[in-house]
């Protein structure tokens, strides 16, 4: 009996994968939960396995496209399964191939994270032909989606709801926007195309950049994107899809948040002094004690006494999150990923710091679960652990701030008008000025700095 293969949900907001790579091929013999694929999403990269054994008998999408969720890219046969068969899959899968699409135009480099300019995204880009599924079920599909009952439902067949609440935000109409994913679903890249173009223009010409982001009139020209040449002995390499997701988030989080930064400097001589005495005891307990526990430890203690930062906004109104649920940013070769310590208003600090290693290991071997890369409320990133004073990090939407960890290293200080030499560190809050006046990050960084300067030594 064959078993179809789909693309899973990697998280409560995303509506399509991209495969990156198949590790198995068509033919090979494959184990029930053996790796048989590895693709990349907005939220995570993961192997996922297979959810049967058997004989992988057709490969339906390829390595670099990009499908909805629930979408068929494999079937795996039974071991039993003819040798002729693999042949008439590929077949079939050239058949169902979306038409190529013309080669888009080179954009504008995107910034990166942390303290680089606005973006300059391209005014608008060549789109890609519809895709018409030949024959049977999907001709039936595609003629069913081609058909909505209303306005609001051919909408939401167009868009994922990470797109619907872009569109939300930013009082954009997503019927004039013309999409080129799947059957003209309007896709993230495309609604930040369009925001980015109506951002640049000028009033008088706001309606003409609004038509020409929706798409072409007929038989017009379609205006060229911005070039950039590159020079004989540049190398030039296309972003991963991680890279790109990294880039959208944050173009888009700078254009969603009202960001202001708060540095405060701490003394860590009280935390050296506990680590120092009991990291043994923590190894012996299959944990590492480490700065980043005490931190997580003590901004626990910091959201339950200023509710708003751990807050999310929705439209014209705030979201107060009762469940603590931090996210760590792990630095990958290829890339950023935040994983999510769940509830971690229950852990004590061994638990954080079990959480914190187990979580890193695995977002650096591609284990994440997509549960794990989700529903966060505040985040954490630790810039120090490469030699940082400070960071001016991106709020991960939809939160709305972040904290940045600065190096932890001995520095003159001023104490009882002495000059004494102490563990100084720099700490960051980033947060989003529409919810969060400076008086309230002032006051919570007031209370994380009592905790990190004054720890209990019994509190673990």
């Amino acid at each position: 009996m064959a078993t179809d293969v789909v693309m899973p949900q990697m998280g409560e907001s995303i509506a399509e994968g991209t495969i990156v790579r198949w590790i198995k091929k068509v033919g090979d013999n494959v184990d029930r939960d053996e790796p048989l694929f590895e693709i990349s999403t907005d939220k995570v990269d993961a192997e996922i396995p297979s959810p049967a054994a058997g004989v992988v008998s057709e490969i339906r999408v390829q390595e670099g496209e990009t499908v909805p969720v629930n979408s068929v890219v494999a079937v795996i046969g039974s071991a039993s399964a003819t040798t002729a068969r693999p042949a008439a899959s590929s077949d079939r899968a050239g058949d169902a191939k979306t038409p190529e699409a013309p080669p888009p135009t080179r954009a504008a480099a995107l910034p990166q994270a942390d303290g680089v300019s606005s973006p300059a995204r391209p005014a608008a880009r060549d789109p890609a032909p519809a895709y018409r599924p030949k024959g049977g079920h999907d001709e039936e599909a595609h003629a069913k989606a081609a058909v909505p009952g209303t306005l609001e439902a051919a909408i939401r067949e167009r868009s994922s709801p990470l797109v619907r609440k872009i569109a939300k935000e930013h009082n954009v109409d997503i019927s004039r926007i013309r999409g080129t994913g799947i059957a003209g679903r309007v896709t993230k890249d495309d609604i930040l195309g369009y925001l980015g173009q109506a951002a640049s223009a000028t009033p008088a010409s706001s309606a003409a950049s609004a038509r020409q982001a929706a798409g072409p009139a007929p038989g017009a020209p379609v205006p060229a994107a911005p070039q950039f040449k590159p020079g004989a002995t540049d190398q030039v390499e296309r972003m991963s899809v991680m890279r790109k997701r990294i880039a959208e988030h944050m173009i888009l989080s700078r254009r969603t948040s009202a960001h202001v930064h708060s540095v405060f400097e701490m003394n860590f001589s009280r935390l050296a002094e506990i680590r120092q005495a009991r990291k043994a005891d923590f190894e012996h307990a299959g944990g590492k004690l480490t700065y980043i526990s005490f931190i997580i430890k003590a901004a626990v203690d910091a959201l339950r006494a200023v509710p708003i930062v751990n807050a999310s906004v929705d439209g014209d109104t705030i979201v107060y999150h009762k469940d603590v649920n931090i996210g760590i940013a792990v630095a990958l070769d290829w890339g950023l990923i935040v994983p999510v310590i769940k509830n971690a208003d229950e852990k004590n600090l061994l638990g954080l710091s079990r959480a914190v290693a187990d979580l890193a290991n695995r977002a650096r071997n591609k284990q994440l679960k997509p549960e794990e890369v989700s529903g966060g409320s505040f985040t954490i990133t630790n810039p120090g652990v490469f030699g940082a004073l400070f960071g001016m990090p991106i709020i991960n939407q939809p939160q709305v701030a972040i904290l940045g960890v600065g190096h932890v290293e001995k520095r003159p200080v001023v104490i009882d008008d002495a000059i004494a030499i102490r563990p100084m560190a720099y700490l960051t809050l980033g947060y989003d000025h529409r919810v969060i006046d400076g008086a309230v990050a002032d006051e919570f960084m007031s209370i994380l700095k009592r905790s990190l300067e004054n720890w209990d030594p019994n509190a673990f």
